[in-house]
């Protein structure tokens, strides 16, 4: 019986990945002239990563370790613990770099439970110095909605998203709710000081007001941001309550909606005038929605032309219930996507069919994070077996 168990993976081509207990099937591609191959195992939970140079890459496990990938070597120390929240969504979720910091956001108990953004020096070694609390942002009520990822827009600002954390302010579009709070909210920070970035869309006559740090508000729960190499644009991807998954191109002051709407406005039976409109402020509809919400995560552009021209500065998109890799080219404005199939000229995927038109790779046993490479490859965070994987 072993002899054919055996054999019959052999000869289905599937690979088995074994780790904590659990068998997960090799990764694919849907080009065959792209390969998908496992580049470290055995990371703890990872929720995000970051590129170094060529030969480092950090990579940060939920329960609040920074881990040190050397030369394709997941060193067995950690090179910075942080002691974190975990309950739900909580815990060490985001990294950056800009200039010689690093920035990370997690989910700590300082008095009470709160996001914070830690910022760091970033030494030879490397070794992460100097630490210092940078942003404290709100963590509670809820144990999910953390949002908790980090990124870096095209001018050296550093972009930051928290979820909504179960709230019910005008940061939610309840009208008559509290006043902003720093959730639900896409904030643009200047890395230098912690202060609001100068080109913010909102301004108050009270300095230490949350809006003036906001580029947007509305926001549910986001796992993924990600800057356009070409325009400098801002994406998000957003997880629905129910239904409607979301991708959406963040301009300065959007407003994506909730918690009056998710996906198409004219599904939810509103208009724009009942949400909360900040001066300046900006509803639009999702580049794409998905009527089934199973856990939109990273977005990331492929800034290379390593694995074929037709992908260069494509958009890919990860999912944490399938494992999918979604893949996604840009019209010519880089305002939309294009699609193959008709039926998407709603941009709401709502069969079999269209979802199949858009996946790109699947099997990476949950996604949490995309990074182009210094090598100018593709690589994919697997959170379920704790496996950074290249495409290539």
């Amino acid at each position: 019986m072993k002899k054919f168990l055996v054999f019959f993976l052999i000869t289905m081509s599937v690979v088995i990945i074994i780790q904590n207990n659990l068998l997960y099937a090799q990764p694919t591609v849907k080009d065959p002239n792209l390969k998908v191959e496992a580049l470290v195992s055995g990371i703890l939970f990872p929720t995000s990563m970051l590129f170094l140079d060529d030969n480092n890459i950090l990579v940060l496990e939920k329960d609040g370790n920074v881990r040190l990938v050397s030369n394709g070597i997941l060193q067995p120390q950690p090179l910075l613990s942080i002691n974190v929240d975990t309950k739900n969504e909580r815990g060490l979720l985001g990294i950056e770099k800009v200039g010689e910091n690093i920035f990370l956001y997690a989910t700590v108990k300082d008095g009470q439970v709160q996001n914070r953004i830690y910022k760091y020096t970033l030494g030879v070694g490397p070794e992460l110095t100097n630490q210092e609390v940078f942003m404290d942002l709100p963590g509670t009520p809820a144990t999910n909605h953390q949002g908790g990822k980090l990124a870096v827009s095209n001018d050296g600002s550093l972009y930051s998203v928290t979820g909504e954390l179960q709230r019910n302010g005008k940061d939610q579009n309840i009208v008559n709710g509290p006043d902003p709070d720093f959730s639900g909210a896409i904030l643009k920070i200047n890395p230098n000081d912690g202060s609001p970035a100068s080109d913010n869309p909102f301004t108050s006559n009270n300095p230490e007001a949350p809006v003036n740090w906001y580029q947007a508000y509305g926001i549910r729960n986001s796992f993924g941001l990600g800057v356009d190499p070409i325009t400098g644009t801002l994406w998000d991807t957003e997880n629905g309550e129910k239904e409607y998954d979301e991708i959406n191109l963040v301009s300065p002051g959007f407003n994506s909606g909730w918690k009056l709407t998710m996906g198409p406005i004219s599904a939810s039976g509103i208009s724009q005038n009942d949400l909360v409109n900040f001066p300046n402020s900006n509803y639009k509809d999702p580049v794409l929605s998905f009527i089934e919400s199973f856990g939109i995560t990273d977005i990331e552009f492929l800034n290379s032309e390593k694995l074929g021209t037709e992908y260069a500065n494509n958009a890919f998109v990860g999912d944490i219930g399938f494992g999918n890799l979604y893949r996604f080219e840009l019209n010519d404005e880089r305002t939309d996507f294009k699609f193959d199939m008709p039926g998407l000229a709603d941009h709401v995927v709502d069969n079999k069919a269209e979802m199949d038109s858009i996946v790109f790779g699947e099997g990476f046993a949950g996604i949490t994070d995309i990074k182009t490479g210094p090598d100018g490859y593709l690589y994919v965070l697997s959170f379920d077996d704790g496996t950074i994987y290249r495409i290539s």
